[in-house]
């Protein structure tokens, strides 16, 4: 599968997971737990493999345009993995605040997934054409096995 490929069905992803936790209740508290959970867990990855390989590859193959789309998605990567979602994840999930946090992080994400999708991703297959993209793919594949067994060892000796 080529990066781009990946990178999109995680988006489906997580945006499938965005949506549950939006949709679910005051009520559903484990539910809300659980999905907080997989989420953060999708989005670790994820953005590891942005970071680590498709960025840089683009930014590389980029001039300044390409530099500050680099820049600006990596910010929004920090503003969720820094502020939203540990704000996220220290709120009651059977509390409104916890509904809205929810709203505010499924919109950001999805602001984010967009800008990509529109206009980074394009972008990076005409910079990099499918050879590259092949490549980059097999090795975020590689990469996205080790660190599911490293998370799922963390968890179980947690």
């Amino acid at each position: 599968m080529n990066a781009i490929d990946l990178l999109k069905a995680d988006h489906e992803r997580v945006k499938a997971i965005l949506t549950q936790l939006s949709e679910s209740t005051e009520r559903a508290v484990k539910k809300r737990t659980d999905l907080l959970a997989k989420l953060e867990m999708e989005i670790s990855i994820h953005t590891r493999l942005e970071e680590e390989i498709l960025y840089p590859a683009f930014k590389q193959a980029g001039g300044k345009d390409e530099a500050q789309m680099y820049y600006e998605a990596k910010e929004e990567h920090r503003t969720v993995d820094s502020l939203v979602l540990p704000d996220l994840k220290g709120t009651d999930p059977s509390t409104p605040e916890f509904s809205g946090r929810a709203k505010v992080v499924k919109e950001l994400l999805e602001h984010h997934i967009e800008e990509e999708e529109k206009e980074m991703f394009p972008q990076a297959k005409k910079l990099l054409g499918k050879a590259k993209l092949d490549a980059l793919g097999a090795e975020m594949e590689t990469m996205k096995a080790q660190y599911k067994k490293e998370l799922s060892s963390a968890s179980l000796a947690a």
